[in-house]
Formats: C-alpha cells, sequence, structure tokens
C-alpha cells in the first residue's frame, strides 16, 4: 500500500474557479482558484494494486450491462443466411411490379408541358386509365393511338404539371436516350393481361411503396437483348402471344 498527497501554490488567474477531475492513473487533481492563485491538489491512492473509491463496482456495473447487447449481436449474427438473401431477392423481385398489356385509345399533348403528352389506357378494366408519360420528344400523340403498351398498373397514382397520372408505360431508350419508344406486346396478346417471367412467381404489390423505392431497385435489371426482347435479368417478358419486345437491343428500360 502507498499514498502521496501534496500541495501546489502557483500564480495564475484572476477569475474565481473550482475544478476536479480523475485520470486513469488513479489520480485526483483538486484546483481552486481565487484572488490571482490557483491551488491544486494532487492524490495517489492505490492498494494492493488496486484503485480504492468506485471504480470497480463501475466497472462491474459496466460488465454486467454488455452482456445483453453481446447476446442480440450473437443472435443477429447467427441468423441463417439463407433467410437474408431470400428477403434480399425478394426485395428485387420483378414479381412486385404488376405489368399488364394494355392498349392506347387515346392520346394528347400536356396542357402545360411540352415533354410530356396523355394517354388513356384500357387494360380491360370497366374505366381508362390516365397516364401521363414523357414521350413528346419521341412520339407523336398519333403514333402512340392504337398502340400496344406494357404498362406498370400499381404505381402509386399522382399528377404531373397538375395532371393525374395513373400507371407507368415502360420504355426502350438507347445510350444517351437519343432513342425512345414503348415497349410492343405481341397482337396475340389479350388486353390487360399481365406480364410473365419464367421461374419468377409472386403476387405484385397492391401498390408500390415509394419510400421502398421498389421501382428504383428493379429498373436497372430490365433491359433488351440482341434480338429486341425485353427481359428481367435476361428473362423475357412474356405474354399469352409471345415476348414482349422493342426496335432498339441492348437498351435500358424503365
Amino acid at each position: 500500500m502507498w499514498i502521496i498527497s501534496f500541495l501546489l501554490l502557483v500564480k495564475s488567474v484572476t477569475t474565481y474557479d473550482f475544478s476536479y477531475s480523475l485520470s486513469l492513473t488513479n489520480c485526483i487533481s483538486v484546483q481552486l482558484f481565487h484572488h490571482g492563485f490557483t491551488i491544486q491538489f494532487i492524490y495517489f491512492c492505490k492498494v494492493n494494486g488496486k484503485s480504492t473509491g468506485d471504480t470497480e463496482p463501475a466497472k462491474a456495473k459496466s460488465t454486467g450491462n454488455t452482456e445483453p447487447a453481446k447476446a442480440k449481436a450473437k443472435a443477429k449474427a447467427t441468423k441463417p443466411a439463407g433467410k437474408e438473401v431470400a428477403e434480399k431477392e425478394n426485395e428485387l423481385s420483378v414479381s412486385l411490379l404488376n405489368i399488364q398489356v394494355g392498349l392506347i385509345r387515346k392520346a394528347w399533348k400536356h396542357p402545360s408541358a411540352d415533354s410530356l403528352l396523355v394517354e388513356e389506357i384500357d387494360v380491360g378494366d370497366a374505366k381508362l386509365r390516365q397516364v401521363v408519360s414523357g414521350l413528346a420528344k419521341y412520339c407523336s400523340p398519333d403514333e402512340l393511338t392504337n398502340r400496344r403498351v406494357a404498362l406498370i398498373t400499381n404505381v402509386k397514382p399522382g399528377k404531373l404539371r397538375d395532371v393525374t397520372s395513373e400507371g407507368l408505360v415502360l420504355c426502350a431508350s438507347n445510350e444517351g436516350s437519343t432513342i425512345v419508344e414503348p415497349l410492343l406486346p405481341p397482337e396475340g396478346a389479350k388486353i390487360g393481361e399481365r406480364v410473365s417471367f419464367a421461374g419468377i412467381d409472386g403476387k405484385p404489390e397492391d401498390v408500390l411503396n415509394p419510400k421502398k423505392k421498389q421501382l428504383e431497385k428493379i429498373t436497372p435489371h430490365l433491359f433488351t437483348d440482341d434480338n429486341g426482347v425485353a427481359t428481367f435479368k435476361g428473362i423475357p417478358f412474356m405474354t399469352s402471344g409471345g415476348p414482349c419486345t422493342s426496335s432498339i437491343s441492348r437498351a435500358t428500360i424503365k
């Protein structure tokens, strides 16, 4: 056991203050500032190789509190890897999208945006869907009228420049987006039928959640192959009449 203490008197500041500190070397320092002097007390205490005071109980308490955290971390680490992979793949599955064959019955220019067109699209429902598309630079309203398209019908409805849009027309575009055109389902495809993907099953979301960015995660995997067939990770967009296609090969789809 050893104990050392001493008093240090030094001319210093002109303010009145009081402070203390506890260092990792078992040193307690007390300073008193008054009338231009600094009075510093330094106290060392070590007994049987262990510091006195409340440091040991605090350490024990801290150690005790880490056990639940360690247990949680261990449980998280032992989560089945297969389940994590399945959850991640589900987030990127094209089955979340409700892609239907549609027929544009009418198209016209957006009243307040030169780059936009408005279409009324038949997907087999009692009511036509109104959709706003950024196709004005690439297609005329006449070219779109009576054209078949692949339409995502479970996007959240919203307004584009004050005009309601209830779907998303999928389009292929070349590098640089100088050529853009809607995907074309075959003539034999039934209006309103859902586009399918071989080996991929699953129910689409009722409405895609914009906060989950589901569409943003899936569209990077949509492209046309060397023959212009629309695919998801190389799997064709299929209908009862055959695959959806584009005249643009190796194009991005969005």
